[in-house]
């Protein structure tokens, strides 16, 4: 895409959040949500609110990640607490597990946008991932939130580049998902699982490494990692190292998925 379409891109979208007048975003800490938290910071100013929804599923690290964020931006940003633990159809780990994961956000983010009357929920989807299997775009549908990153036509490599133009630091963030996803579909999700997870992938990234995911396989972590990140972990002693830290955590066995890591990937049992 050329320099002069990008920038026709970020106007739209620019008019389109202007338009909204007021808007609760919310905000993962995610380059996508932080492209439009941006825009509505510098459309909207005080009438542009981000919000994290702070739950069992979501890494300690992230929202340090996003409170920097929201202050770089200089946005104002509410932390929300939630517990998806306690709906039992999330728990049972489905193939709608993202659909009751974002309807119990939008709920808590719909009663807080008639508490501060704002007028709109805005959401970080972006075009490209309107062609993935997510149910959490259907909750999102439901609960009349928008996309305006969507709505002007930005692509995932559009928001980067957008992101990049602006100064935004994340704007190569590595993509970040709930810690569940990392739990084989079918698995019941429990607290002991997720903080295994935060905990095994705490180690790599202290290892150096930034395009990863664990997969808890009960007795097996999985490691998925960007093949060109292979050499890295057969350094003298950083093998050993990692294998270790993870059996630490409560993992018996520790492997590497050969095909690499793969965003969006649905760990299988």
């Amino acid at each position: 895409m050329t320099m002069d379409a990008l920038t026709d891109k970020v106007e739209r979208l620019r008019h389109l959040v202007a338009d909204m007048q007021s808007a609760l975003i919310a905000f993962s800490g995610g380059i996508d949500s932080t492209l439009v938290l941006k825009i509505a910071h510098d459309e909207l100013g005080a009438r542009a609110v981000g919000v994290t929804a702070v739950s069992p599923t979501y890494p300690a690290a992230e929202l340090d990640a996003a409170t920097r964020t929201a202050q770089e931006i200089g946005a104002e940003h509410a932390i929300v607490q939630t517990d998806q633990l306690t709906i039992p159809a999330f728990v049972q780990n489905d193939g709608a597990r993202c659909f009751h994961c974002k309807t119990d956000l939008y709920q808590l983010m719909e009663r807080l946008r008639i508490a501060r009357s704002m007028q709109w929920v805005l959401d970080g989807t972006n075009l490209d991932d309107l062609g993935d299997d997510r149910p959490g775009i259907k909750a999102a549908r439901e609960w009349n939130v928008r996309s305006p990153l969507v709505e002007a036509a930005l692509t995932k490599a559009d928001v980067r580049a957008a992101a990049h133009e602006l100064g935004l630091s994340s704007w190569d963030k590595p993509a970040a998902a709930c810690l569940s996803s990392r739990i084989p579909r079918g698995i019941p999700i429990t607290m002991e699982k997720l903080r295994r997870v935060e905990a095994a992938e705490a180690v790599l990234q202290e290892e150096g490494f930034s395009h990863f995911r664990v997969r808890d396989h009960g007795d097996i972590a999985r490691i998925e990692m960007a093949p060109e990140e292979f050499a890295r972990l057969n350094q003298p002693g950083r093998r050993l190292t990692v294998s270790t830290r993870l059996r630490e955590i409560g993992f018996r066995f520790v492997c590497v998925d050969l095909e690499g890591y793969r965003p969006g990937g649905i760990s299988l049992a």
